[in-house]
């Protein structure tokens, strides 16, 4: 069968391009579909042979302003040709959603969250510095968004916080199925540093500066692993703490630097929660904001301890009362395996093979 894989972009490195590289692998002979891509950035994840990009690959200063592209998103996304196709499955924060493909042809679409401009306006435009002058094309692009919504054969949600959105707001079902977490980029190790630990790109809704806020109020050295564009604001907002920022660090450095720390920190809520999954793996906890995915995938006491109000002070209180010694290194792997990758693989295939078999069935039934 001829499959297409489809991608937002991939021109920095996530969780989203870790949870799409499993994609590439359960597929391997299909072509790979993307608006921008980095071969420096994931050129490991995703060959640069399986790629086909759109006209946005030739815009200037694609590395650093490619969120500014958001109003061409949409055309680069349905100017992909997947005539050719039978198969369409696609990994999606916002634009692969809407590819245009063939009727007869069946398209998949797993969904990490419906578009942030859709649900959450306000801190998306104001998050991004960009003017109010840019709500109405905000608008705009969020009622492209609900009506490409309606194109996908089948959604699946990374998790059930994410499904409750897309019915929400597409009017769709969708299935469950988690995020794998390469456990394997991780060993055990004995939080014998006396340090917090934050591992996320540095986006305003992240809610970073809630994790340096809370840090110096309860007199806590706080390392931060990533990159992105909030990065100078969360440097200037911790100048005078005990805040070390470590940007954009390879696998080894991370699996260090998260083993090394008293637990993880996930200051913001999530729309599923892959940081506190690779902490576990790491044999870490995770103090967490108590909404969202995060509550899918930390068990309270077990694995992590949350703070319910998205404030410093409540933060502060749950960093001066947790206990690390709490927390077995063991239970916490063993947690963490239940979200391995060939399970996550085998499901999808799963789903996708219901999926086809459902459309070869509708083909075959008498027509009235």
């Amino acid at each position: 069968m001829n499959t297409a894989l489809v991608h937002d972009y991939l021109n920095q490195r996530g969780g989203a391009e870790r949870v799409f590289a499993h994609f590439a692998r359960a597929w391997p002979a299909a072509p790979v579909y993307t608006a921008l891509y980095d071969e420096r950035a994931v050129g490991d994840l995703v060959p640069p042979e399986r790629v086909r990009t759109s006209f946005l690959q030739r815009f200037p200063l694609r590395d650093k302003l490619f969120r500014t592209y958001a109003p061409f998103y949409p055309r680069a996304i349905e100017s992909f040709d997947l005539s050719a196709f039978d198969l369409v499955v696609s990994s999606t924060t916002a634009w692969a959603k809407g590819v245009v493909f063939r009727p007869d042809a069946v398209h998949v679409c797993y969904i990490n969250t419906v578009s942030r401009f859709v649900f959450d306006e306000a801190r998306y435009v104001g998050g991004f510095g960009l003017s109010t002058l840019a709500r109405p094309l905000i608008r705009r692009l969020a009622a492209w968004d609900v009506r490409a919504a309606q194109r996908p054969t089948r959604f699946i949600a990374n998790s059930r916080n994410v499904a409750e959105r897309v019915r929400r707001w597409y009017g769709r079902d969708a299935d469950v199925l988690p995020c794998p977490v390469d456990v394997d980029r991780f060993t055990p190790g004995a939080g014998e540093g006396n340090y917090y630990v934050v591992v996320s790109r540095l986006l305003p809704y992240k809610r970073i500066d809630l994790a340096i806020d809370a840090c110096a109020l309860a007199g806590a050295t706080l390392h931060i692993a990533g990159t992105g564009p909030d990065e100078k604001r969360l440097k200037r907002r911790a100048l005078g703490t005990n805040t070390v920022f470590h940007g954009s660090i390879d696998d080894a450095a991370r699996n260090a630097l998260v083993g090394g720390a008293r637990a993880a920190i996930l200051p913001g809520e999530e729309d599923f929660g892959l940081v506190p999954l690779e902490a576990a793996a790491a044999g870490r906890p995770t103090i967490a904001y108590g909404a969202g995915g995060a509550l899918e995938t930390i068990a309270e006491n077990e694995t992590g301890a949350f703070f319910r109000e998205p404030a410093p002070r409540a933060l502060a209180d749950a960093i001066r009362a947790f206990d690390p010694a709490k927390y077995d290194p063991a239970r916490l792997r063993a947690h963490a395996e239940q979200f391995r990758p060939e399970r996550f693989v085998a499901r999808l295939r799963a789903i996708v093979d219901d999926t086809l078999n459902a459309r070869a069935s509708q083909r075959r039934a008498p027509a009235g």
